[in-house]
Formats: C-alpha cells, structure tokens, sequence
C-alpha cells in the first residue's frame, strides 16, 4: 500500500488496487451452482463502490467487519455500465492506522461561518415568539453541536459532516432571497422554519466512522422528532415566561415540519396547507435536487459519456455539459 490513494470517483474498470476502504454493509450469498460469495458496499469520502468477492468462506464473510476497515487486494470491473470491485485477497485492519479524513466527507465550507451566517439571518425574525422558541434551539448545547456536524441525508444530498448546516444555510439564503417576491407570506414564520425544518437530523443521523441512522432515528425520524422537539420548547418558554405559548403560532411552525416533504410517499405525516409550507417544502427540494445533479455531474466515472450513470433517486442520467453553451 505504499502508492498513492485511489478515491472511489477515481476508480476506472481495469485497476487494480491494493488499499483500505471503509466498510458499509455485507452480505453472504449463493451463486446457482452452489458457491458461496460475499456481497459488500465499501467507501470513502467520495462515495460507495459494490464489491464482490467469489468463491468466499463463511470465516471470510465473519472476518469482514460492518463500519469497519477493510484491507482489499483486487481489480475493477464494469458491471452495466458502472464500477464494481472484485475482490481477491481481503483483511481487517485497524482503525487506529486510518486516516479519517480520506473516508468520511466533510462540508468544504467553514462550519463556523456557516453557522455565523445562520444567526444572522435567524435575526431578522421580529414575532417575539418565534424569536424565542429559535433561541431556545440555538442555545441548546446538544442540538446546536450537532447541527453543525451533522449530514443532511445518509446519501441522497450533502451526506457529510456539515452537511445539514449547509443545506439548512442554503434553505435560509433561498427563503431571504425570494420573501421579498411574495409579501403575501409571513416571513417570520418561513425563517424560523427554514431553520427548523430538519433540525431532528441531529437525533436522526450519526456521523462516526460512518453515516447512518441511530435507533431513535430509525424508529422515530426526523420529522416527528422535530415536531416534539418544538413542543418541548414551546412548553419551557411558557414555564419560563408564565404565559402561555401561542396555540396557532405552534401549530402552524409543527404544521410546516410536518409537511415539507411534500408528499405522503416521500414521507410527509402532512400535506401543505399553507402558503408558507409550500414554499418550505419547495426551497428545500430545490436544495436537495440540485446537489444530487450537481455530484452525480462530478462524481460520474466515466468522463468520455456525455451523460453520467442512472441516478435512481431521479429516475434519469443528467447531462454534464450544460454550463458548455456555445
């Protein structure tokens, strides 16, 4: 292993490769003729790459550790049009000799400013409630560290470490930028949503040696975890102040969480049904989509395809020439 590092976006069929990658999930299997072979995801900062790994044992299926390192020696291969792995020799290895940084991703934009900018426009709320309740979520030590380190999604948009802060920012920046277009809305209420709409994340996703969802992820989701989260907060503020938290005011901000996905199939307990929460559920898709477009642009491994691979997500394969106008 002493030649340099080859990154996943790197990888063309015909290397071989002789390195570490993390490992993201594996699988024992059957071949027709009875053979057993093992299944795996592997990564690093860059992406996920498929690897097989034929004539396998049970012991060597065992040996090969779930969120762990994993030395591999073998060659890659284009299986319809991607890039796949065969693995022919494979070992543990230890996590202390890594280098996290070639495995886990990280926003390539300062958390710090990110976060100055997101105080920023946090202050132009003037309802007092609303001001109150996001700053009961801004001074929280717990959800405020979190918010800055973790992803926004396992993969689909900015799967890294910062990611849900800059997407957040992003969200944030769209919102001010168009509220003066719609007068219409009430702008308090899209800030203070922008910045809350996916802040259940920060229970949601964990970001160690890998991403992934914790258990209260997994069983709960950040969009019902978000929307308790505000309950709470509305019910500290009333105990603090001996008022109560306006009714409406908590319903409309849990209404716009509840429903920014969209649509009961991308997940959303509730439709729109305010201005206000179209237009969150809009800026936020409009985020996400374009960095899916955006990295399937960058990350394609075949540069001669005018087009990259299938991106299932989108249902279509995105043309990598668009900014080339003649």
């Amino acid at each position: 292993m002493n030649e340099p590092r080859l990154f996943i976006n790197e990888l063309r069929a015909g290397q071989t490769l002789d390195q570490v990658f993390l490992v993201r999930d594996k699988d024992l299997r059957t071949t027709k003729t009875g053979d057993l072979y093992v299944s795996t995801t592997l990564a690093d900062r860059t992406g996920t790459l498929p690897a097989r790994m034929w004539k396998a044992t049970e012991t060597i299926f065992q040996s090969i550790p779930t969120d762990g390192f994993l030395h591999v020696k073998g060659r890659v291969d284009d299986y319809r049009g991607q890039v796949q792995l065969i693995i022919d020799a494979c070992r543990p290895f230890p996590a202390e000799k890594v280098d996290l940084g070639d495995f886990l991703a990280v926003s390539e934009h300062d958390v710090d400013k990110m976060w100055s900018e997101v105080l920023e426009i946090l202050a132009d709320i003037r309802n007092e409630h609303l001001r109150l309740l996001v700053k009961k979520f801004v001074t929280d030590p717990g959800i405020s560290a979190g918010f800055r380190r973790s992803p926004a999604a396992m993969q689909m948009h900015h799967p890294f470490v910062g990611g849900l802060l800059e997407h957040t920012l992003n969200v944030l920046r769209a919102a001010r930028a168009l509220l003066g277009f719609y007068p219409q809305l009430n702008a308090d209420l899209v800030l203070a949503c922008a910045f809350l709409h996916d802040i259940g994340k920060t229970a949601e996703l964990s970001a160690g040696t890998s991403i992934g969802y914790t258990e209260r992820g997994q069983l709960v989701g950040h969009i019902t975890i978000a929307a308790v989260w505000v309950q709470q907060k509305a019910a500290e503020i009333a105990a603090e102040t001996g008022k109560p938290f306006p009714p409406r005011t908590l319903d409309l901000v849990q209404h716009v969480i509840l429903s920014h996905h969209g649509e009961h199939q991308w997940g959303s307990p509730k439709l729109p049904a305010i201005p206000e929460a179209f237009f969150i559920h809009h800026l936020d898709n409009l985020d996400a989509k374009v960095f899916m477009t955006t990295n399937a642009v960058a990350n394609d491994s075949d540069p001669d395809n005018p087009f990259t691979a299938y991106v299932r997500a989108l249902e279509t394969r995105i043309y990598k020439h668009s900014d080339e106008l003649e």
